[in-house]
């Protein structure tokens, strides 16, 4: 049996149904005699160049272990799959199952955003409340 990381790059309008895409999709890795060690939902994301008229993309990284000649079944399946816009497996010697950059790097970027949108919302309320205050008198 061999480790490979897969990494797939999904059409962007399956972010809202990458339940019903992740199932299938490991019903299709079990048949073909794999087993999935590790999966990181990352997300939608901004592409560095468009794809297929796409400038965003659903990214999903699977640890997975199995033979290699599935891995050449497997191949063929993403290469036909319209829900695919790219995909790419490496061999690892050993899977990882640590966070990758791109979770990690995800994660902090939603954790900022949190942050401004909570510092933007007290200086809403603090200015709108200063406006409610009078004035006072200037000596």
């Amino acid at each position: 049996m061999n480790n490979y990381e897969l990494t797939l790059i999904l059409n962007p309008d399956l972010s809202t149904k990458f339940d019903t895409f992740q199932t299938k999709f490991e019903k299709t890795l079990t048949g073909i005699n794999f087993k999935i060690n590790k999966l990181e939902n990352i997300g939608r994301r901004q592409l560095a160049y468009s794809i297929l008229n796409h400038n965003k993309g659903h990214y999903a990284i699977f640890q997975i272990e199995g033979p290699s000649q599935s891995a050449m079944e497997l191949e063929d399946k993403l290469k036909y799959d319209t829900a695919v816009i790219r995909h790419l497996l490496l061999k690892v010697d050993a899977p990882s199952l640590e966070d990758s950059l791109l979770l990690l790097e995800t994660k902090e970027a939603k954790k900022i955003s949190q942050v401004e949108e909570e510092n933007h919302d007290k200086l809403k309320s603090n200015s709108e409340l200063s406006a409610l205050l009078p004035e006072s008198p200037k000596t």
